[in-house]
């Protein structure tokens, strides 16, 4: 768990004359600036004894501060006992396959049955708090209906230490993440990269689109494709195809818009895919029904690595493909 900051500090000549807040950053590196704002603005910090709320005050050179941490809240979130498939877990973090059908985070329509209410419920008091409240730290997420790996932190530190990996993009660092994906047809090139902004749909709030990068809300998205087994019909002709998609960047649904963009959409997926369900006509009455059956998007994080925030150990994760997908796969012909 999070190591408790001392209570008490004297200002030293490496944090004399700056704000506050700056120096309080600089005295307790796991904690956020965002969390020491906040504590700040909650009368948690005394000066000379003496409460200051504002986090410009410029410190001065033998200044006594002390803090007081309030007691971590609890979580709005209600904890729910659901089964978890936990492939990795200690007192900062911890590694789990998520299932298709689970939500990870509480939202309109999803307020109940969530991964956070899972976790909540598993972790108990490993959990010391993100921002103030008892709750895990989501860095990143994985659609409903998406399967595999995701790493969620229990503490501030931890919590501070992977969101930075996530915001680099693994570009400096180890961080890892590789996705399977079964698209209709097959890409001309064996490997690829598809490099665009994204934003929100002009014609649906449910639905990414690739856009104008001088768009507002225009974020940039990178994926790395590669072919790793084509399907082709009695005529020889390809109808679908086996892709790993790695993330140099991590958008919402960024996989599943970039193949639709470049014409191979994800089997199963009827926010993307539906111009390709009249493709089904052309495959044997077999493949068609299990094409027609698959009730989701057929993606799967497989690979997922990273640096541990505080022991600095490189982790790596495989998870094998689940069995819809691999049912899936034999009907197409794969091995």
């Amino acid at each position: 768990m999070t190591t408790e900051p001392p209570d008490q500090f004297v200002i030293e000549e490496a944090q004399a004359g700056e704000r506050l807040d700056r120096a309080l950053a600089m005295l307790l590196p796991d904690y956020s600036r965002t969390r020491l704002k906040a504590l700040l603005l909650e009368g948690a910090v005394t000066v000379n004894e003496v409460v200051l709320d504002n986090p410009k005050h410029k410190t001065h050179l033998g200044d006594r501060i002390s803090l007081v941490l309030p007691e971590a809240k609890p979580p709005e979130p209600l904890p729910e006992l659901i089964a978890l498939d936990i492939r990795y877990e200690d007192d900062h973090l911890i590694v789990l396959n998520k299932p298709a059908g689970l939500v990870v985070h509480p939202a309109s329509g999803h307020e109940t049955g969530t991964l956070v209410n899972a976790l909540i419920a598993h972790c108990g008091d490993s959990l010391s708090g993100i921002g103030g409240v008892k709750r895990p730290g989501i860095v990143h997420r994985l659609d409903k209906d998406t399967t595999g790996l995701l790493v969620v932190a229990k503490n501030d530190r931890a919590h501070r230490g992977l969101a930075a990996q996530f915001a680099d993009h693994g570009r400096s660092g180890p961080l890892e993440r590789a996705y399977q994906a079964l698209v209709w047809n097959v890409p001309e090139r064996r490997q690829g990269t598809i490099h665009t902004a994204l934003g929100r749909s002009s014609k649906s709030r449910e639905r990414m689109a690739v856009v104008s990068e001088h768009r507002p809300d225009a974020r940039e998205a990178i994926t790395h494709y590669t072919v790793e087994e084509k399907f082709l019909d009695a005529s020889a002709t390809p109808i679908a195809s086996l892709v790993t998609c790695r993330l140099e960047t991590g958008r919402t649904h960024q996989i599943r818009v970039h193949m639709a963009h470049i014409g191979h959409p994800l089997l199963g997926d009827t926010l993307y895919g539906m111009g390709f369900k009249t493709k089904t006509s052309r495959l044997t009455e077999a493949v068609a029904e299990a094409v027609l059956a698959f009730p989701r998007q057929a993606l799967h994080a497989a690979v997922l690595g990273f640096e541990h925030p505080v022991t600095r150990e490189e982790l790596l994760f495989e998870s094998e493909m689940p069995e819809d997908m691999q049912a899936l796969l034999a009907v197409l012909g794969g091995k």
